[in-house]
């Protein structure tokens, strides 16, 4: 059995037999000489790295906290919503006190039709106030009792929250010649807009 020291001595034994790389001998005095000139003129580059700091998430504009604050405000001070399940449906939808229920289901239905519309898409609140205002007064005199309201689904809101949805609903109560409204049908813009019906202009 071959021994510790024996197979040590060995393994020393060939690496001393190998042949030792050669090394790089050092250069020459006129080497040097000719690097040295070579570089003389050489700038050395400015450091143009910039430093991007990561951008900030875009602020929410002031007037969108304060639509938002408005909806909320209207909403808890406005008169209630009531939710009906017409036709399997589950949608907010309103009807003025003492005005029949068949009236906001022949509503729902499409059963009045609808004569004007208002897009408020893009609006800001006071925008759509003033908008909505003008607009109701002159279907008023025109005489003009089913309308149209398209208020957008607020998909580009924070939060995704349909902030003029509720502004408008919450209008549409306090206006005494509306006697009710409820979600459009999908052909007249779905959960984006709201079919109003307003009372007939006196003579």
């Amino acid at each position: 059995m071959p021994s510790v020291i024996s197979t040590h001595w060995a393994a020393s034994e060939a690496e001393l037999k190998r042949p030792k790389s050669k090394q790089r001998p050092p250069p020459r005095e006129d080497e040097l000489a000719l690097f040295r000139a070579a570089v003389t003129d050489v700038v050395p580059l400015e450091n143009t790295r910039v430093h991007h700091e990561p951008e900030p998430p875009p602020a929410i504009p002031r007037q969108r906290e304060l639509d938002e604050a408005a909806a909320l405000h209207e909403s808890l001070h406005g008169e209630a919503l009531v939710d009906l399940y017409l036709e399997g449906g589950d949608e907010a939808a309103w009807v003025r006190t003492g005005i029949p229920h068949s009236v906001l289901r022949d509503l729902r239905r499409g059963r009045w039709a609808i004569r004007a519309y208002l897009d408020l898409h893009g609006h800001t609140r006071d925008e759509a106030r003033i908008a909505f205002n003008q607009f109701i007064a002159e279907c008023r005199t025109l005489g003009k009792r089913c309308v149209r309201i398209v208020h957008g689904k607020g998909l580009g809101s924070p939060g995704r929250e349909p902030v003029l949805k509720r502004l408008v609903l919450g209008w549409l109560t306090q206006k005494t010649e509306v006697l009710a409204f409820c979600q459009a049908r999908t052909v007249d813009g779905g959960a984006g807009a709201v079919v109003v019906l307003l009372q007939a202009a006196k003579k």
